[in-house]
């Protein structure tokens, strides 16, 4: 049975820009695998609930966890693929001012704090166009002005996507042994290259080496496995490649700013002091 297509036409093109000035808020569970490549003139931020989400631009694919938002820049072409169809997606698309803080010009991800918490629920009372001069566009406006007063830390949860098609064979050996420990060296022997000469294309190709690579691969699986809740940190440990629980945990913590077993556990991420 062939589907309906998503809304992208009907909702984000129509709808979001439709009112060059107002704020367009949107909260739905998904209900879909694919939210289809668009881009608006509106920069979006999109707050996560429930699962991983997967946005992918034309030189990036992001990881958003739930209880992270990403900021995608005005213009920015961009497809979202929500791991789980039950993903409760919270958005507000704001107009470009002028003169707008450096935060708003590029994509990134970060925790979201209690305060911003607590301020993203509130708009779940609102849907579609906030007018300018309204007490919602008001607050609204106010969560977009506080970003870059409480949003210091841009997670690397974000991984390039390889050019050469060389490199991407590599990237697909390593996707498919994540559960194993992979050595630079014996990566560079399967796939024909020297030491050297393989360090280079990394760095040619994704301007970051190997073991940047690796690593947060390693994590971004491990979030996704915390947050199916079926297995135990030193499960998942071990599930990533990890034979230390201790590593993994220290390697979590400097990539995501809390230990495995808090994300675990659902704590929320707090603001972290300048």
């Amino acid at each position: 049975m062939e589907q309906e297509p998503f809304k992208v036409d009907k909702y984000y093109i129509k709808k979001v820009d439709a009112d060059k000035k107002s704020i367009y808020c949107h909260h739905d569970i998904m209900g879909e695998l694919l939210v289809p490549t668009h881009k608006h003139d509106k920069a979006q931020m999109l707050y996560a609930e429930g699962d991983v989400v997967f946005v992918t631009t034309e030189t990036k694919s992001y990881f958003l966890p739930a209880r992270h938002f990403i900021w995608i820049p005005s213009g920015v072409e961009h497809s979202i693929h929500p791991k789980s169809e039950q993903v409760m997606m919270r958005n507000l698309y704001f107009p470009v001012e002028k003169d707008e803080d450096e935060f708003y010009k590029s994509e990134g991800i970060y925790p979201v704090n209690n305060l911003l918490l607590q301020m993203m629920m509130f708009t779940n009372q609102w849907n579609g166009d906030l007018k300018k001069g309204s007490p919602s566009f008001v607050i609204a406006k106010a969560i977009k002005a506080i970003l870059p007063q409480i949003c210091h830390t841009n997670l690397p949860l974000e991984l390039p996507q390889a050019k050469d098609a060389r490199l991407g064979k590599i990237l697909r050996y390593i996707e498919n042994n994540l559960g194993e420990t992979i050595l630079f060296a014996d990566v560079a022997h399967e796939f024909g290259y020297s030491e050297r000469s393989l360090y280079r294309l990394f760095q040619k190709d994704l301007k970051m080496s190997f073991i940047q690579y690796y690593t947060i691969r390693r994590i971004l699986k491990a979030i996704e496995l915390l947050l199916e809740r079926k297995l135990s940190v030193k499960e998942v440990a071990l599930e990533v490649g990890y034979n230390s629980v201790p590593t993994f945990s220290n390697t979590f913590f400097k990539i995501l700013g809390q230990r495995p077993s808090d994300y675990l556990n659902g704590e929320e991420i707090l603001e972290r002091s300048k």
